[in-house]
């Protein structure tokens, strides 16, 4: 779970912030949000705000029009700023984890991709560590029980059925800290995968299957289920779902006579029982595409994510998506061996100004990179939302959507145009 960090570090300065507010699905003009010791005391309208109760307050200058936003949430991120998550390194995961926060992603899962048994309980173990520091929320684990036919960028030769023993020697080296994992409902021993991961807390993720619609649909059926189970225990949160990763991607695309596992999931995203990710970058998805799955599904059945990888931040070249060579041109991830797609190189905040160019709603874009995460990592109550009391992680940006100021915890973090190098 994340760590209060005003329980780790001296009391945080007190700030005072100004400009329209969008939180919770709604845009509200003319608002106030102060900050004292870390935490939310106040969120709302100027005309109910009075200043006299904090008078070391410090006032954000913000340029005119500016709008305040919840830190972002992504959960599905291999890496930025020339540091890669399933590389294990520590220092470059710490580079990454930097680059994202001061860049407005201010909570994430670090993402890990198919990789042999050694390397995966590595990695692990040094993602551990960031999460007992509060860098990260946890771990998302893209494999390895895939399908070989959707492995996309995933290395086939390390892909399997599930295998419950290498599957409870991943969660024991995570060490609590594994929150997703994302697996095939076709292959055999998927319903045993389902139990072992809701019975550790762990979100199963749909994704880089080629199942077939019924298939996929009964999966997260089971998966909703088990949840809902461990919710009552307080293994989950009560708004907390099964998810689908990045939708569309790493799957049979959606066919009217063979519809696959994307009609399943839009289905159930329609009716409240799962969360289907986007990679909203503009690369994976056609923009029309972005804005058909919020007018069908809402923004509260979907989170925009980054699938974000090493390049992120940094120029066109080669880079590494665990053990695979990958080629970056024009911004687009593709691997050396056979040009599919390797991830993104968007942070979240552009995703949520794609979308929104894309005619999804302010509100509804900043919702699915905020409020719909933090309810999926059982987390509505500390992140995800300007509300008093949250967490103060708090982004400002301009009427284009630039970031302007990134506070989280209560901090403010360095110029994010000097996070990477």
């Amino acid at each position: 779970m994340i760590l209060p960090l005003e329980d780790r570090e001296a009391a945080a300065p007190d700030y005072i912030l100004r400009g329209a507010l969008i939180t919770d699905g709604v845009c509200a003009p003319g608002c106030v949000v102060a900050v004292n010791g870390g935490r939310i005391a106040y969120a709302g309208p100027s005309d109910g705000f009075d200043a006299a109760h904090f008078p070391g307050a410090q006032e954000l200058p913000l340029p005119p029009g500016s709008s305040l936003l919840p830190g972002l949430v992504d959960l599905h991120c291999h890496g930025a700023a020339g540091g890669g998550f399933p590389a294990g390194n520590d220092r470059a995961c710490r580079t990454a984890v930097d680059f994202l926060h001061r860049n407005g992603t201010t909570t994430l899962l670090a993402s890990l991709v198919t990789a042999p048994e050694d390397e995966l309980v590595g990695s692990l173990g040094i993602l551990k560590v960031l999460a007992a520091e509060g860098l990260i929320a946890g771990v998302h684990s893209e494999g390895p029980f895939l399908s070989a036919v959707r492995c996309g960028a995933q290395d086939p030769h390390w892909l399997r059925a599930p295998d419950p023993a290498l599957l409870r020697r991943l969660v024991a080296a995570a060490g609590g800290t594994l929150r997703t994992m994302t697996y095939a409902p076709e292959l055999p021993g998927s319903s045993e995968l389902l139990r072992i991961l809701t019975d550790h807390g762990v979100i199963p993720s749909l994704g880089h299957t080629d199942a077939a619609a019924p298939v996929a649909a009964a999966s997260l059926a089971e998966a909703a289920d088990l949840i809902r189970g461990g919710a009552a225990s307080g293994a989950f949160g009560p708004r907390a779902t099964p998810t689908v990763t990045h939708l569309f991607n790493g799957m049979p695309p959606l066919h009217h006579r063979s519809p696959g596992p994307a009609a399943a999931c839009l289905r159930l995203a329609a009716a409240g029982t799962v969360v289907v990710e986007l990679v909203g970058d503009g690369v994976h998805l056609d923009p029309e595409t972005v804005r058909m799955v919020f007018d069908l599904v809402g923004a509260g059945g979907v989170a925009l994510v980054t699938d974000s990888m090493a390049a992120t931040g940094l120029p066109d070249g080669d880079y590494e998506l665990g053990p695979a060579d990958v080629v970056v041109h024009d911004g687009v991830a593709t691997l050396r061996s056979n040009g599919a797609l390797a991830g993104g190189t968007a942070t979240l905040l552009e995703a949520v100004r794609t979308a929104i160019a894309a005619g999804v709603s302010p509100a509804g874009a900043v919702a699915a990179a905020t409020l719909v995460p933090a309810r999926v990592l059982g987390l509505e109550n500390e992140i995800g939302s300007l509300r008093a009391g949250m967490r103060a992680d708090i982004i400002a940006v301009d009427p284009g959507f630039d970031l302007v100021a990134v506070l989280r915890g209560g901090r403010i973090l360095p110029d994010h145009r000097h996070a990477a190098r």
